[in-house]
């Protein structure tokens, strides 16, 4: 996963496809969020549950624990593989489960002719519904934002179609199984059985060629999800 997602519904919208009978216990706004560019280290919604409610948070996409802070850049995802038993998420695992909503993400195809060429393609859901990217997060709630606060997307390896994109892709859940990641209920055991084996598969989704401004993080708007001279086949990759 190359690091750029959208995300421009309102929040009512994720959450109603979510179909939670919980209350938010925080404020959001509910205008459209209209971000079609999310980049890594911007601050963008969240959900996470505590108790018997629900959090919608703005947090900063990238995590690393304290011990490894400055180092290297933070981390914008966390391999299905390594995510539950790896040292560096682990103050993450399990408590810190949340979902990114999302519309779709981007990747870059390489040319194989010219591998510096490389040609930007948006990847969303076949019906037109939301997607919840599995996520781990760490949030505190103060006046200010918390320098210790971030998240990481989980990623599973790519499928059939999918992996021609790339080898890798977020990890995608339903709503059914995104509310139970959600749920502090859910054993540990259960939550790795969902990194596992609960991501959607390839032909849940449609992808095609993107316009390269995408590749701007200054650019914004719903012409950056618009397919590239209307070549709206799903495969359609040419250069």
């Amino acid at each position: 996963m190359c690091g750029r997602y959208s995300i421009y519904e309102s929040m009512d919208h994720y959450l109603r496809q979510l179909a939670l009978d919980l209350v938010v216990i925080n404020g959001y706004d509910h205008e459209p969020i209209n971000r079609y560019n999310v980049a890594p280290s911007t601050r963008v919604e969240l959900v996470r549950q505590r108790g018997d409610g629900l959090y919608v948070d703005r947090v900063k996409w990238g995590w690393s624990p304290a011990w490894a802070k400055g180092k290297r850049p933070d981390p914008i995802n966390a391999r299905a593989e390594t995510a539950v038993t790896g040292k560096f998420f682990k103050a993450l695992w399990p408590n810190g489960r949340a979902l990114a909503p999302a519309n779709g993400w981007f990747e870059w195809l390489a040319d194989p002719a010219d591998p510096k060429r490389k040609q930007p393609c948006y990847i969303t859901s076949a019906d037109g519904g939301p997607l919840f990217f599995a996520a781990l997060a760490e949030v505190h709630h103060g006046v200010a934002p918390d320098e210790r606060d971030g998240f990481v997307i989980i990623t599973a390896a790519a499928d059939q179609g999918l992996i021609d994109i790339h080898d890798r892709k977020p990890l995608v859940l339903t709503p059914q199984l995104a509310r139970e990641w959600l749920d502090p209920a859910t054993s540990a055991q259960r939550a790795a059985t969902i990194i596992e084996k609960g991501c959607r598969p390839a032909q849940d989704f449609r992808w095609f060629p993107v316009g390269k401004a995408v590749g701007n993080v200054r650019n914004e708007g719903a012409e950056l999800i618009e397919p590239a001279n209307d070549r709206d086949r799903q495969g359609d990759l040419g250069f």
